[in-house]
């Protein structure tokens, strides 16, 4: 439980794959399944996923979607630590608008304490929910632009990871426990998460490692990571520059079987920006299904920025997507409806880079 990869950002890619492979888990729900099942299927996959040796696992933080049973990454965190050895764990991310800093710093210093150089800490500073949840989430009357205090807020929650506040800052005297006034030399690693270019400035002028959201905001991404690049700033943790992307991929044995998993997830999706979040459809209500006019345009770009279709398809798009962006690392993300697809598409895409395949962690 308490072994760790050698660097808390950089991996090494395995197989064929050009760059390391991670895993954004939404715990997605679908019909006819419970929380508690999609909560084991990410047990599941974790200790998967580290035996074929990707990179990371990361949980991402959302409200109010019945589809998504991520509403506490650091609970599942917690849990998947303990049933992982070599895997690094984080949240992609932690909405920081809807907690004190104080308070993640605590929860992700008891997560190092008990998964030591294994902990990632992603920060957004979007709510991840609808306007009224997030009302209902903040700990202030913070409004839509509460995010406005995400620079402070970030720079206030590494100083409770790092126990560094000057001598004269009003929380010079206040510890994050576990935390390094008990003698902990390490921390989580802090990444910033962005969909757009705020987060991209901010990750680079801090010299942080920068993850983008490219499964729903591809139309930004060439853009963000540019102007990450450019604004880049070496520091303590990070010498140069590191990417790492999310996108959706879906891998099936045969590439009907993936599209139809595939748009399960984008109906779901069509939903929830039409105000109207459920849990994932099934493939046959999925396909039965009549996009309108006005669906099609909350739909975007999903499906076409989505990589679905065979192993080799997936690894080929995977393989073209990082080489035009220059990405350091790809997530690889999927909401689909069947939990069994979920693991049989991440057994297919490993397979495809020959990745190794060792056994998974017992406990």
């Amino acid at each position: 439980m308490t072994e760790s990869t050698s660097d808390p950002v950089r991996g090494s890619a395995y197989g064929t794959a050009p760059v390391p492979l991670s895993v954004l888990d939404l715990v997605a729900l679908g019909e006819g399944n419970t929380a508690h099942q999609a909560l084991q299927a990410s047990q599941r996959l974790a200790r998967l996923v580290e035996s074929r040796g990707f990179l990371r696992y990361w949980v991402a933080e959302h409200h109010s979607m019945p589809g998504i049973s991520s509403s506490s990454p650091a609970v599942i965190l917690a849990h998947l630590a303990a049933h992982t050895r070599r895997l690094r764990l984080g949240s992609g991310g932690v909405m920081l608008p809807n907690h004190a800093p104080l308070v993640i710093a605590e929860q992700f210093g008891t997560l190092e304490a008990l998964a030591p150089g294994r902990i990632d800490l992603g920060l957004g500073r979007a709510p991840g929910t609808d306007g009224a949840t997030a009302a209902a989430l903040r700990r202030t009357g913070g409004g839509p632009g509460a995010g406005d205090d995400f620079p402070a807020e970030v720079t206030e929650l590494i100083g409770f990871l790092r126990g560094d506040f000057p001598d004269r800052h009003p929380y010079r005297a206040v510890h994050a426990v576990p935390g390094p006034v008990q003698g902990h030399t390490g921390h989580p690693q802090v990444w910033l998460l962005g969909s757009s270019g705020f987060s991209a400035r901010l990750a680079g002028q801090l010299g942080l490692p920068f993850a983008f959201a490219h499964h729903f905001a591809a139309q930004n991404t060439l853009p963000a990571l540019e102007l990450y690049r450019s604004s880049f700033r070496p520091s303590a943790v990070l010498a140069e520059p590191y990417v790492v992307l999310g996108v959706f991929a879906f891998a099936g044995d045969d590439a009907r079987e993936a599209r139809r998993q595939a748009l399960t997830g984008a109906l779901a999706t069509v939903r929830l920006r039409s105000g109207r979040p459920g849990l994932i459809p099934t493939p046959e209500e999925a396909e039965a299904h009549v996009f309108t006019e006005r669906e099609t345009a909350a739909l975007g770009g999903w499906l076409d920025n989505a990589l679905y279709g065979t192993a080799d398809e997936v690894a080929a798009g995977l393989d073209e997507l990082q080489k035009r962006t220059g990405a350091d690392e790809l997530m690889l993300a999927m909401n689909s409806h069947s939990l069994d697809f979920r693991v049989r598409s991440y057994e297919l895409i490993s397979d495809a880079y020959g990745l190794p395949n060792g056994s998974p962690a017992t406990g």
